[in-house]
């Protein structure tokens, strides 16, 4: 069922898992936080970076997984983070029709957020929307090739079948958006070792559950928390 729901999201949003076709590659943390650290080294986090925030669309998939999984390692990663704008935004989450007029602020207010968070889901999908009612197709598909480019990381860590091989995720919103993308509800979540398990209602889906690694959200609550 999962490597169903996975062709699913391919075909409806266009993803594609580089040289994989529904493989995955668990993360090697150590080798990443050593390429990201090497300034000679392609995936030197600062420069990917700063590709990612000049909206570079040649960045690959290789790139975007160091630029993901690498975040674990920035000093400004905070598994607690919320993001500045949220009252702002949830005012307009609620309405039922947006205006016209509502498109600039709400452009800005996600782009704020970005700028704190770059690999927040839920804006980039918004923003993608959002810059696509205003009839602006060149920047909803930068937006558009940000969030798939990201879900493609997340869905390549892993096959969420059991713990060890979970879906590796920066925040637990991450793991409501894929599941929200899939359509599916899940009805519990518990922590299983090092992994959420979300759970599903009993004979709905072909599977129980997913498990998402939170392994690395763990260990940076742990250091928030002292």
């Amino acid at each position: 069922m999962l490597k169903q729901l996975i062709f699913l999201l391919l075909f409806c949003f266009g993803i594609q898992l580089h040289s994989q076709e529904i493989g995955f590659t668990k993360p090697d943390y150590k080798a990443i936080e050593k390429e990201i650290n090497d300034k000679n080294s392609k995936f030197f986090y600062p420069k990917l970076m700063e590709r990612l925030v000049k909206n570079d669309t040649l960045l690959t998939h290789d790139e975007y997984r160091h630029l993901y999984l690498g975040y674990f390692f920035q000093p400004k990663y905070n598994a607690f983070w919320t993001s500045p704008e949220d009252e702002k935004l949830r005012t307009y989450y609620a309405k039922e029709k947006l205006e016209t007029s509502d498109y600039d602020e709400i452009i800005k207010l996600a782009n704020n957020t970005l700028n704190d968070f770059p690999f927040d889901l839920r804006q980039l999908n918004y923003l993608a929307y959002i810059y696509h009612l205003k009839g602006d197709e060149t920047s909803a598909k930068i937006a558009s090739f940000k969030f798939h480019s990201i879900l493609n990381v997340i869905l390549s860590s892993g096959d969420g079948k059991k713990c060890e091989t979970g879906f590796h995720v920066l925040m637990v919103d991450h793991e409501y958006i894929l599941l929200n993308l899939f359509e599916i509800e899940s009805k519990g979540q518990s922590l299983v070792d090092n992994c959420d398990y979300l759970s599903f209602e009993k004979g709905v889906y072909n599977v129980d559950g997913i498990y998402f690694n939170i392994e690395k959200m763990l260990e940076n609550e742990r250091k928030v928390l002292k």
